[in-house]
């Protein structure tokens, strides 16, 4: 089966140039959160990218042609940086659009906004990990971030700053998502990006969901975008499968999925809208780059493989050469992925392979769908 029409075009553009560069700024941050992907630490570790480094691979972004690459620069916490505005001004200077991750502490208060807005970044990425302080400050490891995260993103908002919720789909947060959804739409977000758990950095196994649970989480999601908020999903690719199985008028039956749609119609009314069509087929490696603090390239944060180094290696080269990225990209997957028609706009995620099968082109082992038997010859 072939990508439908726009995504076909998105994945021959993300063959020569990424849609998002990440940019791991470093990895000091104030908190300690018992998700964190970048296993952050309270200090800049040894060997992260110098001032000028980091302009540097701002002007390698800039290479990648116009339109630029989004460069998102996360951590970490990328306000423990006191270069920071300096690299973002660089980055305007080259027509380089700019989004930021940083964490919720006492550094981003109204002034750092009021400087972020003035620099020019395009967006904020705030997390909120439950709808409740209990479940979010947990999560978290800090006593009334809940609130303070709530008060950031209603400051950024009345600033004119877009601001993007993240959620990290997780035990806790799973049956709060309703509510999590009422919350983000009323707060004003742009856009709501859930993660969904991979076993990496402090990660741990028992933070996460069943598969049959994350089917059920990405066909409620498909429910949330006909509230007219942007939805998407980090290392659930399948979440634009179970869009496209609804818009085909293929309906998805489980106990968890009413329950969630059930509560999500008690707070939210019924939908005014269709399901989102749109089909952005980023993955790992294949529309995405990312740069840790010391330069090494991967095909996402999530996926530590090693591909090369900022440092001494083109990350337009990188990007558009490797053998790894070649194939992801090419949708050159094993077991169900590969056999499956939405591999070219759906791919699994890489990362959760790499993470427990120890095989980055190995099946998604969180997805639960099972491919068509022609699906194999299209």
């Amino acid at each position: 089966m072939s990508a439908p029409g726009s995504a076909e075009r998105l994945l021959e553009r993300f063959r020569e140039t990424p849609l998002i560069v990440f940019w791991e700024s470093t990895r000091a941050c104030r908190l300690a959160c018992k998700h964190c992907r970048a296993d952050a630490v309270l200090k800049p570790l040894p060997g992260e990218l110098t001032t000028r480094e980091a302009k540097a691979l701002v002007e390698q972004v800039a290479s990648f042609g116009s339109p630029a690459p989004l460069l998102v620069i996360t951590g970490g916490d990328p306000l423990m940086r006191e270069d920071l505005f300096d690299v973002i001004d660089h980055a305007s200077s080259l027509g380089v659009p700019v989004a930021l991750a940083p964490s919720v502490t006492q550094a981003l208060g109204e002034n750092a906004l009021k400087a972020l807005k003035k620099c020019g970044v395009r967006s904020v990425s705030i997390s909120l990990d439950g709808a409740s302080e209990r479940t979010h400050d947990w999560l978290r490891g800090a006593s009334g971030n809940f609130r303070d995260t709530i008060r950031v993103i209603r400051a950024a908002v009345s600033m004119g700053i877009p601001v993007q919720v993240n959620t990290a789909v997780w035990r806790g947060s799973l049956p709060e998502l309703p509510e999590l959804a009422k919350l983000v739409i009323e707060l004003g977000a742009s856009a709501w990006e859930l993660f969904f758990l991979v076993v990496t950095g402090r990660a741990r196994e028992e933070l996460d969901i069943s598969p049959e649970e994350y089917e059920a989480a990405v066909n409620f999601l498909v429910d949330v975008t006909m509230y007219g908020i942007k939805v998407r999903a980090v290392e659930a690719p399948f979440f634009r499968r179970a869009k496209l199985e609804r818009l085909r008028g293929r309906r998805f039956e489980h106990p968890l999925y009413h329950a969630l749609v059930g509560r999500l119609r008690e707070l939210l009314g019924e939908p005014a809208r269709g399901v989102d069509q749109s089909v952005v087929p980023t993955r790992d490696g294949c529309g995405i780059v990312f740069v840790a603090y010391d330069g090494t390239i991967h095909p996402s944060g999530f996926l530590p493989y090693p591909l090369g180094n900022v440092r001494r290696d083109s990350l337009i080269r990188v990007y558009r050469e490797h053998p790894l990225l070649q194939r992801m990209r090419a949708g050159e997957f094993r077991g169900r992925c590969g056999r499956c028609e939405y591999r070219l706009i759906c791919g699994g995620s890489r990362a959760r392979a790499y993470a427990q099968l120890g095989d980055p082109l190995a099946e998604d082992p969180a997805c639960v769908y099972v491919p068509r038997p022609e699906s194999h010859n299209s």
